[in-house]
C-alpha cells in the first residue's frame, strides 16, 4: 500500500494552480453571511481572482446552515467549496472538501487528534475530500487561540514556528497553515513566512490580519503560497482592502 495516497480532486486542482503561482482563498462565515449571502459574496469573490471559497468561522455553526450555504456557494462559483471546520457537526456534504486540520500547538488533545478519530468515519460517508494540515497559532491567536487552547508560537521565534511545520510536514501532512488569529491587528511576520517557506517542500498557508495590499505584499514576497482573508470581508464587503489583497496575488502570480 503506497504511504502516501493519491491527491484528491480539490488537491490535484490546487497543485496545478499553485504551480501557476501563489493564491487567494475568501474565508466566509456562513453564519454572519448565510445562504444567497454567502453566494454572493463568493461570486464577487472569484471574479476578482479569489481560488477557492473557505466556509467556516464562528464556533457552533449547525450542518444545515453549513448545507445551506455550500449548495448555495457551489450553485454560483466554479472552484472549490471547503469547509473550514470547528467540529463534526459543522461539516455538510454539500462542500467538496474540509481542511482535515491538526491545531499543532493546542493544549487540548482533541484539537491535535482525537476530534479527527470521531469525525474521519463522517468525513468519509459524506464524500468530502480531506486536506490533510498542520495548523499552527502564530502569537497573538485571538479568539481561535483562546478556543483552542493554544500554546501560541511567539511572533519571534521563527525556530519554533519552523520546528512544528517540518514536523506537520515530515507527519505527512500536505499543508502548513500560519494562523495570526480572525481579526489580529496584524498578520504573521513576513519573517517567520519566510523562515518557514525556507524548510518547507509543502504549501504554507498564511491568514489573519490580512486587510490590505500593503500587509499582504510582503507575505508573498516571503513566500507564502496561499492568503486567506476572512474579516476584511466581513468588515468593508469586497471593497478596497479585499480588492488590494487580490490585486498583489495577481500581480505575485504574474497577471
Amino acid at each position: 500500500m503506497s504511504a502516501n495516497p493519491p491527491l484528491g480532486r480539490v488537491e490535484r486542482y490546487l497543485a496545478q494552480e499553485l504551480a501557476r503561482g501563489p493564491l487567494h482563498f475568501t474565508l466566509i462565515d456562513p453564519d454572519k453571511s448565510p445562504g444567497e449571502r454567502a453566494a454572493s459574496i463568493a461570486k464577487g469573490a472569484v471574479a476578482l481572482g479569489s481560488s477557492a471559497i473557505l466556509l467556516g468561522g464562528s464556533t457552533g455553526i449547525s450542518r444545515d446552515v453549513m448545507g445551506r450555504a455550500a449548495g448555495a456557494v457551489k450553485a454560483s462559483v466554479n472552484v472549490p467549496v471547503i469547509i473550514f471546520p470547528e467540529g463534526p457537526d459543522s461539516l455538510a456534504p454539500e462542500a467538496d472538501a474540509v481542511l482535515f486540520m491538526s491545531m499543532l500547538n493546542s493544549r487540548n488533545l482533541d484539537l491535535v487528534i482525537r476530534v479527527h478519530a470521531r469525525a474521519a468515519p463522517l468525513v468519509r460517508s459524506m464524500g468530502l475530500e480531506p486536506i490533510p494540515l498542520g495548523y499552527l497559532v502564530i502569537a497573538p491567536g485571538m479568539r481561535v487561540g483562546e478556543v483552542g487552547q493554544a500554546d501560541t508560537v511567539d511572533r519571534d521565534d521563527l525556530a519554533g514556528a519552523t520546528g512544528y511545520a517540518l514536523a506537520a510536514q515530515f507527519l505527512g501532512m500536505r499543508y502548513v497553515y500560519l494562523e495570526a488569529g480572525s481579526g489580529a491587528p496584524e498578520p504573521v511576520p513576513d519573517a517567520m513566512v519566510r523562515a518557514v517557506r525556507k524548510a518547507l517542500t509543502i504549501p504554507v498557508v498564511v491568514g489573519g490580519g490580512i486587510r490590505s495590499a500593503t500587509e499582504a505584499a510582503p507575505l508573498l514576497a516571503a513566500g507564502a503560497n496561499v492568503l486567506v482573508t476572512g474579516s476584511v470581508t466581513e468588515e468593508e464587503g469586497l471593497g478596497e482592502g479585499f480588492r488590494g489583497v487580490l490585486s498583489e496575488v495577481r500581480r505575485a502570480r504574474g497577471g
